[in-house]
This record gives structure tokens, C-alpha cells and sequence, in this order.
């Protein structure tokens, strides 16, 4: 099988870290297993520098990493290291990989010796999860900066398929609220569905590249779902946090206002539900979203730590781990969601998605609920901020023409509120005040 690098918008980032800190902090790239981090330092490190070493602390003997239990001496740390890979190091001009780092915590901890040193410069990666765990006991450098990676978005995936025109030109349209007419938008949908099932792992992406076949696809996914289960038992070996994990599509199908943590775990205490759910979302494997009390400028303020909402940080990987009551998702089934002709009510992968796309476009994640006169809950998808007010966001797959929340929460809250938005699966359209915005334009708002 053919293996892609991909290009990815962090790799702008990492070019202005290493322009404007020349030197003076190690880059951490953090994030999910299997999001690209590894990939993405290497093809950094072969095109910028002159010269790089890769350490890669899963693969190395004991050697390497014994290295790094003294560095009173870095001149011997550097010139083993020349020695045991074969690599010639040129001061200022060449980088040191620390790959998977939470394999070699002394690694981490010697960061701030070896960014004083200043003769080269440094990359770590590892997950969230394992280098949270293994770095107790030793002390974290100040000396980072540290990027977030996340799956691949719609447009670097549209970009992995050789498309580079599409999101630049829906950006046009949105500026100018502009509808694209049925044709390019039934097209765009159709290619947001494939998005909404491959993902955005860049494994499965590969896969789908290679195979055309959904059903190899989905067992690449498996695959990348079994290693966040493995690192789940880490967080928490009694399999709470696995089990929050896998009921994720079935809290959001159930249509509530909140994830209901006891179903599913047992009645855990606070705290210990805090911690645990803290290192999930630390982790990037998942994005959960906030329930905020007093929906204004300052949302972590009145933030309700007991009400939250959970997603699966990739739709790819949510939509496998929704049909995980089969050995392997049938490939008819993957044809029927591409088509949108699965009798089901997918609102709960729409939903998912749109968390994805805001979270990888640095919003966090909020949302509001409350009861109107008749004393039912009404909810709010999402809350953004802009410009000292909030835009309400409400998701819908199909009967968008009600949006009874939106409307009450927008006459409720209407000093407050700058733009709305209800996201659906049609074409862009202004109703009054209210802006309906194709689910693709998410990332544009």
C-alpha cells in the first residue's frame, strides 16, 4: 500500500515557529494517536533543515534513551547520537526528533538543556494521553510551544483528492451570501458524505486513496479505535472512560440534552468523573462540548461541569463506532449513507461533524439549554463568540424549516446575540435574520 504524506495546514504553523523562536523552545506537536504528528515532523525536518535525526522511542534500544539520564555532557549525548544513527549534525541547521517521547520521559525533561545549548533545534510528539501518565515525577519544560493536531479537515481532505478549488470558492460564496444552485450543491454534499464516513485519520484516508473500498476503510478505522481503547484502560484502568467512549453515538442518537454518564458507568463521584473526563478531552480523542448557564461574552464563566455533551474527535471514526455491532460496517451500508439513502436519522453524525469542524478551527465547544412556557427543554447546538457578542447555532438534517430554540432562545437573549445560524443539508438562504448555512460552510463562520 501506497504511503501518502499529506498536506496539512500545521505544517504553516511549525514554519512560524521556527522562524520566529529560531531556536529558543523544542515544538510539541500534540494531539490524538494516528492524527499524522510523526508524519508531519519528519517532512518538516527533511525540507527545512540541512540535516535531522529521528528518534523514535517505540523502535530504539535501551541505548538512545539511557542517553538522556545525565546531560551534564551534551557533547557525548551528540555525538553518540551521530554515531548510533549515522547522521552528521550541523549546529543551527539541523533538528532532533523526539518522536513518541512519553516513552522516554528523561527525554522530555532534558528539553530545557538542550534548547540552552541552542545548537539545534527540536520537534516532539507523542499522545496526550500516555505522555499525561508518564510524566509524573519529572519536571516539564517551560521551553515548549506547543501546536494541536488534529484530523485532516474537509479541505485537507479535499486536498488529499486533488481537489484544490472547492473551499476557496465556497468561501467566496459565503462572503458574498451566495447560493451555489442545485447542481454544485448536491455535488458538495455527496462529497461531504465521503468526508462524514473515510474521516479524517490519515490512515483511512490512505486506505480509501488506495482501495475505493469503504468496507477496507472502515477496517482501518477498527484498527485506530482499538488503540484508543487500549489508551483509554490507561487513563482509567476499571474501562469507565472506554465505556464513555463507545456510548457516544448512542447518548447523541437518544436525542437528550446532556450526556448521561450513569447508564452507562454507574454512579461515579464527581470528582473521579472530572478527572477522568478531563484526560479524555486532554487526550483529543474526543471534543466535548460545555453547558453554559448564562449564555454571554465570557462563556467559561458560568460553565456547568455536570452538563456537558460528548463527540468523537473524527465523524469517520464515530460513524465506524456506530455500527460496532458488526464484525465489519457492510459495504452497503457505507453506499447508503454516501447516497443518503439509509433509513435512519443521522442528526447525531451531522451534529458530530459540526463539533469537529469548529474545534479544528480553534472554537471551543458550548451550548445552551433551557425551558420554554410550556416547560420543555429547548437546546442551543452550539455557541460561538464574535466581537463582544454570541451566534447561536442549532443543527438540523432534515425539517429545518422549524427552529423553535433558535427563535425563542434569539427573542430571549436578542440583546446579546450578533449573528444566527442553523446548519442544514441545503443549499445557503437567508430567512429573515436568520442565516441558513450549508453543514460544508461550518468552518466558515
Amino acid at each position: 500500500m501506497r504511503q501518502r504524506v499529506f498536506k496539512r495546514k500545521l505544517y504553516e504553523k511549525m514554519l512560524d515557529w521556527k522562524q520566529d523562536k529560531d531556536g529558543s523552545t523544542a515544538l510539541m506537536i500534540k494531539g490524538a494517536r494516528r492524527v499524522g504528528k510523526s508524519t508531519i515532523a519528519e517532512e518538516f525536518a527533511k525540507n527545512e533543515y540541512e540535516s535531522y535525526i529521528l528518534i523514535d522511542f517505540t523502535k530504539v534500544g535501551p541505548e538512545i534513551p539511557a542517553l538522556f539520564d545525565d546531560v551534564s555532557d551534551l557533547d557525548r549525548i551528540f555525538m553518540a547520537l551521530q554515531f548510533y544513527l549515522n547522521v552528521t549534525l550541523i549546529p543551527r541547521r539541523s533538528a532532533i526528533i523526539l518522536d513518541e517521547i512519553q516513552e522516554c520521559p528523561k527525554a522530555r525533561q532534558a528539553i530545557k538543556e538542550l534548547v540552552g545549548d541552542h545548537r539545534f533545534d527540536y520537534i516532539e510528539t507523542g499522545s496526550l494521553i500516555s505522555i499525561k501518565r508518564s510524566t509524573r515525577g519529572i519536571r516539564i519544560p517551560s521551553e515548549e510551544t506547543r501546536l494541536t493536531m488534529y484530523p485532516m479537515d474537509y479541505e485537507e481532505f479535499r486536498w488529499a483528492l486533488g481537489d484544490q478549488t472547492t473551499v476557496p470558492l465556497l468561501e467566496k460564496a459565503f462572503s458574498k451570501r451566495n447560493n451555489l444552485g442545485d447542481a454544485a450543491h448536491r455535488k458538495i454534499m455527496r462529497d461531504l458524505r465521503l468526508y462524514m464516513l473515510v474521516g479524517g485519520m490519515p490512515q483511512a484516508v490512505n486506505t480509501y486513496l488506495d482501495t475505493q473500498n469503504l468496507s477496507f476503510v472502515d477496517s482501518t478505522k477498527r484498527e485506530i479505535l482499538d488503540l484508543y481503547n487500549d489508551d483509554f484502560y490507561k487513563i482509567d484502568p476499571t474501562g469507565k472512560a472506554a465505556s464513555l467512549f463507545k456510548a457516544i453515538p448512542a447518548q447523541l442518537s437518544a436525542n437528550v440534552y446532556r450526556y448521561r454518564t450513569t447508564p452507562v458507568i454507574g454512579d461515579v463521584g464527581h470528582d473521579s468523573l472530572r478527572a477522568i473526563l478531563h484526560e479524555m478531552e486532554e487526550s483529543r480523542t474526543v471534543n466535548i462540548a460545555h453547558h453554559i448557564d448564562d449564555p454571554n461574552v465570557g462563556f467559561p464563566l458560568t460553565d456547568n461541569p455536570e452538563i456537558f455533551k460528548m463527540f468523537v474527535c473524527d465523524t469517520g471514526l464515530f460513524v465506524t463506532l456506530a455500527f460496532a455491532d458488526k464484525e465489519v460496517t457492510d459495504n452497503i451500508i457505507y453506499q447508503k449513507l454516501l447516497s443518503d439513502t439509509l433509513p435512519a436519522n443521522l442528526g447525531y453524525v451531522y451534529e458530530n461533524l459540526v463539533a469537529q469542524m469548529l474545534t479544528a478551527s480553534g472554537n471551543k465547544l458550548f451550548y445552551h439549554t433551557f425551558l420554554d412556557n410550556n416547560k420543555h427543554y429547548c437546546e442551543i447546538d452550539f455557541l460561538l463568540s464574535r466581537a463582544q457578542k454570541i451566534c447561536p447555532i442549532e443543527v438540523k438534517s432534515s425539517g429545518y424549516n422549524a427552529h423553535k430554540s433558535l427563535d425563542l432562545f434569539c427573542e430571549k437573549y436578542s440583546d446579546r446575540i450578533k449573528d444566527r445560524y442553523l446548519l442544514y443539508t441545503k443549499d445557503l438562504k437567508k430567512d429573515g435574520r436568520l442565516l441558513m448555512v450549508p453543514v460544508y460552510m461550518t468552518p466558515l463562520l
